[in-house]
């Protein structure tokens, strides 16, 4: 059976669930390698979680530099070539990886994928309106998969260790001269969240977002924001939710004030369950939301989260 490289999201020693997902759907084309890149240790952290979710092989490549772009990139490279196919969260940085890897590979890019078989995969195009199967004619295809999408199913693999080198950078142009991440706070990261709230420019200023922030909190859920939102200065744009922020595929998800225009539809339709608040009768938002709710977002949301808490009590 053909291997299938799974390149390992992981921050601080933890896995990220996006991982156990691209495991998970990597089984449908063959035999899972997990790929860790990081420093030195890193994968001896993270072994019994990638076991225990299939991994039948892992390598590990290992390094302390950090000053070139994307090292991801080049020990996919190195591995690719007996490889049936490449799975990669379609991140941010996931997205970029991939993209650079396509080219040097000359391989097939499938991106934004939704399922994966044997015979191809699924993924969102045109903004989320539509779900085409596509199939890529090289012989070891890029696919980046929207986190989320796929259910995860735990099987143990084979867990084989195997030590790979980091090839060294060689003709870069730009060096990375330091790194500064995200203080991302106590609330769940966006893309890995089984329950999410966002608000859009209905909420109407940053200091209303309390309300989002409220009923989140409540829920024990990570909080998102619209474009509208962000671009009005009410939210941090890493909480961006849609087509030019981030994918999300919760079991839960909330929009308060959100009008529901494709480009954020295009980011969240793909929730497992869509409950929606909005004065407007009329808001696109309804048409993809399981349950609608016409009214006043600050009366709806302070009820709803008072409701939750009495329930959790």
């Amino acid at each position: 059976m053909a291997e299938v490289l799974v390149l390992v999201d992981h921050v601080d020693g933890e896995i990220k669930k996006t991982t156990y997902e691209l495991l998970t759907a990597a089984k449908a084309l063959g035999s899972p390698s997990a790929v860790v890149v990081g420093g030195a240790g890193a994968a001896d952290k993270l072994a019994d979680g990638l076991t225990e979710h299939g991994a039948d092989k892992i390598y590990a490549a290992e390094t302390d530099s950090t000053d070139f772009l994307a090292p991801e990139v080049a020990v996919l490279e190195s591995l690719i070539g007996s490889a049936a196919g490449v799975l990669i969260s379609a991140s941010a940085n996931g997205k970029e990886v991939a993209g650079r890897l396509a080219v040097r590979t000359g391989s097939g890019l499938l991106s934004d994928v939704v399922g994966v078989t044997g015979d191809g995969v699924q993924h969102s195009i045109f903004g989320g309106a539509y779900t085409a199967e596509a199939k890529a004619n090289t012989e070891h295809p890029v696919i980046t998969v929207r986190p989320g999408a796929i259910d995860i199913e735990a099987s143990a693999g084979a867990g084989a260790r195997e030590s790979v080198e980091v090839p060294a950078a060689s003709g870069r142009q730009a060096t990375v001269t330091g790194r500064e991440p995200i203080q991302g706070g106590s609330r769940p990261e966006l893309t890995e969240a089984t329950v999410i709230v966002s608000g859009g420019r209905g909420v109407g200023s940053a200091e209303d977002f309390t309300v989002v922030e409220g009923l989140a909190d409540s829920l024990g859920a990570a909080v998102g924001a619209s474009r509208a939102a962000v671009d009005s200065g009410y939210y941090p744009p890493q909480f961006q939710v849609g087509q030019t922020g981030k994918s999300v595929s919760p079991q839960l998800y909330i929009a308060l004030g959100i009008s529901g225009a494709i480009q954020h539809r295009a980011g969240m339709q793909t929730s497992k369950t869509i409950v929606a608040v909005n004065k407007d009768e009329e808001a696109p938002i309804f048409e993809v939301a399981d349950f609608g709710i016409v009214g006043d977002l600050f009366k709806v949301a302070p009820q709803l989260q008072d409701e939750v808490t009495k329930r959790k009590g």
